[in-house]
């Protein structure tokens, strides 16, 4: 077998060929978007490259037949948020066969270390946690947009090489045929309805003054975070040029209480039911088709991809509050039939609540897989959200008692 590192036109082929070769003839298996895959790795489109480096590879057999791939990343911003200095590796497809997999991940571990790393999380993004991150593990079916699709035997590969699970991330899936629990939506009413806050939906006209909310909300409601790590403009900027692409106005929110933002949502249409059909091809002809799958209402999924709140505000029905709204939006929009809610870590037993309470039901689950090149050190799953719960709670009581005497 051969590793060949990706630097050319040939050899940028056969990565894309690669997951044709794992998926031939599996019906759940959507095909990427060359074009979308390709600018992870273009300094030019992809900001993380400002405080960054990535590097991709592929795997021939003896027989010069490309039978796997791989890319590894250091995220300077978060990599020593960790006890271990800690990259990624992401964008593997192999042959079930062992020795094939260890020399794909060998060939990311060689190169992360050499550049001082000492764990490396798979499979991951060299961007945010929104879009291909994880490993599937349950539910393999047709994944919505952005979410990893793989075979089921890539876990063994991955623990017979000494991977373990970091945390686990579990998606949901709401039936919007059914109705929402009826003190679910006296909740949301009443907060929906309270004169000190005040929603609306993203409008890219106005998309400087939605970086600078996401920012504010951001470092206050990904604060406790054990590897939180300061906003980089340049990331969010870049993220919302692809939001301009395949979001929906309608579907990202903002909640301000006395215009200060306290809540940030943001959903998806699922963008796979269209770019199946399309087969990974970007050119004029498929382009026609999107524009006619789209206007014939193809898409009948959403996607929720993140919800926050500031710690003072949690508990306050914020969350509830949202859906509210929303529902006004999807009646609009009735060709929606599903909502994906997707994803949310082990470590974050509160927010698997508030999906729990809308009605929705367990669907997928994604592993993020960690790697501690150092065998010898003990291995520590993500710490759980819940530590930090006291500091919230007192924080969000001091808020209710602030806003008692204001009244």
């Amino acid at each position: 077998m051969k590793i060949i590192e990706v630097k050319d036109n040939n050899t940028i082929k056969a990565f894309h060929e690669v997951p044709y070769v794992i998926y031939h003839g599996d019906t759940n298996w959507v095909p990427p978007l060359k074009s979308l895959e390709e600018s992870t790795f273009d300094p030019s489109k992809n900001a993380f490259f400002n405080h960054g480096d990535g590097k991709r590879w592929i795997l021939k057999s003896d027989e010069n037949k490309i039978i796997g791939r791989i890319g590894a990343f250091i995220n300077n911003n978060k990599a020593h948020t960790f006890q271990q200095p800690t990259g990624g590796c992401g964008f593997f497809e192999c042959t079930n066969n062992q020795e094939a997999a260890n020399l794909l991940f060998d060939t990311a571990k060689v190169w992360l270390a050499a550049r001082g790393m000492e764990a490396m999380d798979g499979p991951v993004n060299f961007g945010e946690n929104l879009l291909n991150w994880g490993l599937l593990g349950e539910g393999y079916m047709q994944q919505g947009f952005g979410m990893p699709y793989h075979k089921p035997y890539y876990l063994p590969l991955f623990e017979n090489y000494g991977f373990q699970i970091y945390f686990k991330q579990f998606s949901y899936h709401l039936d919007l045929a059914k109705p929402f629990p009826e003190r679910f939506w006296k909740i949301a009413e009443w907060v929906a309805k309270k004169p000190d806050f005040r929603f609306e939906h993203l409008q890219f006209e106005r998309i400087e003054k939605y970086i600078q909310d996401f920012v504010k909300i951001y470092e206050k409601a990904w604060a406790r975070h054990d590897n939180h790590q300061m906003v980089d403009l340049d990331d969010v900027r870049g993220m919302m040029k692809i939001a301009k692409l395949i979001a929906d106005e309608e579907f990202i929110w903002f909640a301000y209480y006395k215009d200060e933002p306290v809540l940030l949502f943001a959903m998806i249409p699922d963008w796979n039911q269209i770019i199946k059909k399309l087969h990974g091809k970007t050119n004029l002809w498929s382009l026609l088709k999107f524009i006619w799958y789209r206007k014939i209402r193809t898409i009948t999924r959403a996607r929720i991809l993140l919800m926050g709140v500031v710690p003072k505000f949690q508990g306050t029905g914020l969350e509830s509050a949202v859906f509210w709204h929303l529902d006004k939006v999807m009646k609009r929009k009735p060709w929606y039939k599903e909502v994906e809610l997707s994803w949310v870590g082990d470590f974050n037993p509160k927010m698997m609540a508030i999906y729990t309470s809308v009605g929705s039901v367990p669907a997928k689950t994604h592993y993020t897989m960690r790697y501690l090149f150092d065998r010898e050190i003990p291995f520590e799953r993500a710490p759980m959200l819940m530590k930090n719960l006291q500091v919230i709670r007192k924080e969000r009581d001091l808020a209710h008692e602030n806003n008692s005497q204001e009244a």
